[in-house]
């Protein structure tokens, strides 16, 4: 995650993207690419384009980690972290299996 996160750093600082990278702006990035993405399965959600799904994927991602980074938190971290927390929602022997939503196990 290091490695990705120093790429991503060096890719916007050679384009002097960073200040385009506020808060905002990036949390409007995540959620337009995330309507790419969701675009690929429009018509069709059998016989996508798995290419076009990942170079979407790969974008949600960036953004992702380009936030985590503008707000100083390590995305490995809070994901985990979340994932306590919906485990104690979401717990096995009342989910298992079954998509209901917590509120309603």
């Amino acid at each position: 995650m290091e490695e990705l996160m120093k790429e991503i750093k060096k890719f916007n600082k050679e384009r002097d993207w960073d200040k385009f990278h506020s808060e905002e702006n990036l949390a409007k990035s995540i959620s337009i690419e995330a309507g790419e993405l969701l675009e690929c399965f429009q018509w069709d959600r059998e016989n996508y384009n798995k290419e076009e799904v990942c170079e979407e994927l790969a974008d949600v991602f960036t953004y992702c980690i380009q936030m985590a980074m503008k707000l100083n938190v390590n995305p490995e971290e809070i994901i985990l972290k979340k994932l306590e927390k919906t485990k104690k929602k979401y717990p096995v022997e009342k989910a298992k299996g079954i998509s209901t939503k917590y509120n309603k196990l």
